[in-house]
């Protein structure tokens, strides 16, 4: 019998592979240029500052994954542009939960820049003069993918010619990025083709507005049995106060002057596919697309963690005071954009105002489960649907036509 320690240090023992095998690790990987390609300026003025090294590395880091972020968000965005099956569901899901891991890097490469001191990077600022992280193309192209609108940004932050003027190719591609579709888009048609909205159909939208009557009823009832003046007093303001709100979700007109001001960003009908994804979401069959919309937030909440750290970076480096070396204020621009106006799911962010307890969800009929049996998850229309049925598949016509029970 052999001794199979002996096997293990003859594995180990291989030959070495030479350039006749293929392409060796540092040439597949190019690593001569991007090794190479760190320009320490303090050292061509003899004066070498040694964070300079760590400054550079770390913003080469910050665009290569920028790079990789905007490669999975043009594939998700083709993804959606064509009728998702099943397969695809799971795969978007995939690429989607790659970018929120990368993103969680970028937030927490912040801290090692951190390392440095305000007083090693104002050893080397002045090199840096008129370069400014503002002047990132990838990121900005990132932005406009996602879908942040040209009316939402900064004042600083809005116009590009200022920055990439000269740069024929980069305002090309800025003008593609603002002009294509952005995954919100995608993802807001993507919603308005939720079943189940049909007013023909199980008409979620009718059973969810006599739902939130009944459970108002109830509060009000409740409300008006309190013993106490005071107490009765403030349960009516407060019902009050909740169907003003909800009323903003049933009247479209109330729901559009939202929109038009840039409170809300889906249209009436998206909106509505996401609050019956989100009631319905132990449903097999719902399942991926609310985990579709929980990375969706994901990614919205990263970036706004990671605009945070970056602008108290910059009030650690430079204060509260100074201009940015490309010419903004600084610490307030960064400020700035912390708001609402930059995150492009902020509807999905606001689903929770208007949840209503299990008991009161209205309940899927066995048309409804039968059609979600048949759905795949969300269908772009229903044109494959129709030519089945006229190629004469009669079990896919017994579902959509609810004759299966």
């Amino acid at each position: 019998m052999s001794c199979p320690m002996r096997s293990i240090d003859s594995a180990q023992d291989g030959e070495q592979l030479g350039e006749e095998a293929g392409m060796l690790y540092a040439e597949y990987l190019m690593l001569d240029k991007i090794l190479g390609a760190q320009r320490l300026l303090g050292e061509e003025y003899h004066a070498p500052v040694h964070d300079e090294h760590l400054f550079i590395i770390t913003h080469q880091a910050y665009e290569l994954w920028f790079k990789q972020i905007i490669w999975e968000l043009d594939s998700i965005r083709n993804v959606f542009s064509e009728i998702l099956e099943e397969s695809q569901t799971l795969e978007i899901l995939r690429r989607l939960n790659r970018v929120v891991l990368i993103l969680k890097v970028l937030v927490d490469q912040v801290m090692i820049l951190e390392t440095m001191t305000p007083l090693d990077f104002m050893e080397f600022r002045n090199y840096l003069r008129p370069a400014s992280g503002f002047q990132s193309l990838q990121f900005r192209l990132l932005e406009n993918k996602l879908g942040v609108r040209q009316e939402n940004r900064v004042k600083y932050n809005k116009n590009y010619a200022k920055v990439f003027g000269n740069d024929e190719e980069a305002m090309k591609q800025l003008d593609v990025s603002e002009n294509e579709p952005s995954l919100t888009d995608l993802v807001q048609g993507w919603l308005e083709r939720t079943p189940g909205l049909e007013m023909e159909g199980f008409d979620f939208w009718g059973k969810y507005e006599k739902a939130v009557e009944i459970l108002f009823k109830e509060d009000e009832e409740r409300a008006n049995n309190e013993k106490t003046e005071a107490l009765r007093r403030y349960r009516l303001n407060d019902l009050a106060k909740r169907k003003e709100i909800y009323e903003s979700i049933f009247k479209s007109e109330i729901h559009e002057a939202l929109v038009s001001r840039g409170e809300r960003r889906f249209s009436h009908r998206a909106l509505q596919g996401a609050i019956m994804i989100t009631f319905y979401r132990d449903e097999p069959r719902f399942s991926q697309p609310h985990q579709i919309l929980t990375l969706l937030m994901d990614i919205d909440s990263l970036i706004t963690k990671w605009r945070y750290n970056h602008m108290l970076m910059v009030q650690r480096m430079i204060g509260a005071t100074q201009l940015g070396t490309g010419g903004s204020s600084g610490y307030q621009y960064l400020r700035s954009t912390l708001s609402d106006r930059y995150k492009v799911f902020v509807d999905l962010f606001n689903l929770s105002t208007f949840l209503i307890p299990r008991s009161y969800i209205p309940p899927l009929d066995d048309n409804m489960k039968n059609h979600l049996c048949y759905w795949g998850p969300i269908r772009k229309n229903e044109q494959e649907v129709d030519e089945r049925k006229t190629n004469g598949d009669a079990e896919v016509q017994k579902n959509v036509n609810g004759q299966i029970r």
